[in-house]
């Protein structure tokens, strides 16, 4: 595979292989609604020397979940928009003020493991990928972890993405690292529940280099706010599978990678 590292034409970011940094800037988004009760154990899970910033974005949760991680030494900001995506977009505009070399998106109710975060930045720092999603199809899972409707969308999507884009995805999962600039060169504009699948189809059509790596999944605390209803899993699968579709028609580069 190529390891050059490929900018959408027009772009006039500078680019520098991280493998001659010697300590990446990476800041931690983790969107959050009603985590009171998990935000505390993500973030003490978090490998303290490993990043510089955790951001939670808290998505109008009505509980303790902001105080609880402001207590723990997160930067808290808010986005009023409900959507995943829309928190992710304000996390990522709040972590722009550190100049972050990566970005680590995690999740707040527990079901990731951060501890595991060195080894989604590994191939980033050490070997010139530009992207990682933590697979949770490849790792370990604790039996029904992931609902059906998860299972059967994290099996299904990823072989379209291949078979219009090329790319060899196994997950759409939430955990995941990636270069901020390129991150950035995405322009990424989903604003709920198809931000993940967004960020893989233009990676891909990018020709952006990205590996998948197993990571252990568990129960997350509380109920899944996309997957946890019947008319929520309804919405994330019509949104995901639409956006997997829609960009075949949309401009940018074809051609993907992975290995």
């Amino acid at each position: 595979m190529n390891k050059v590292l490929i900018l959408p034409i027009g772009s006039t970011r500078e680019t520098r292989p991280l493998t001659e940094i010697e300590s990446p800037n990476i800041v931690v988004i983790i969107p959050v609604l009603n985590e009171e009760q998990s935000i505390g154990l993500v973030l003490d899970a978090i490998p303290e020397k490993l990043v510089s910033q955790v951001v939670v974005v808290d998505n109008g949760s009505t509980d303790g979940t902001a105080r609880v991680a402001s207590e723990k030494g997160a930067v808290v900001v808010n986005e009023p928009q409900r959507g995943y995506g829309a928190a992710c977009l304000r996390g990522i505009e709040q972590a722009r003020l550190q100049q972050p070399d990566i970005i680590v998106f995690l999740d707040g109710d527990f079901s990731d493991h951060p501890e595991e975060m060195p080894a989604l930045i590994e191939p980033i720092v050490d070997r010139d990928y530009d992207m990682v999603i933590g697979s949770r199809m490849l790792g370990t899972r604790e039996p029904g972890a992931l609902p059906i409707q998860s299972l059967i969308g994290n099996f299904m999507v990823p072989r379209i993405i291949r078979i219009l884009y090329g790319a060899r995805y196994t997950d759409l999962g939430p955990f995941r690292a990636i270069r901020f600039d390129r991150l950035m060169d995405l322009d990424m504009q989903d604003r709920n529940f198809g931000w993940t699948v967004e960020m893989q189809i233009k990676a891909a059509k990018w020709n952006y280099k990205t590996v998948d790596i197993p990571v252990s999944y568990r129960h997350r605390i509380g109920i899944s706010k996309i997957t946890g209803t019947f008319g929520g899993a309804v919405k994330a699968g019509f949104k995901i599978l639409w956006m997997t579709f829609s960009h075949v028609f949309r401009a940018g580069r074809r051609g993907a990678q992975s290995s």
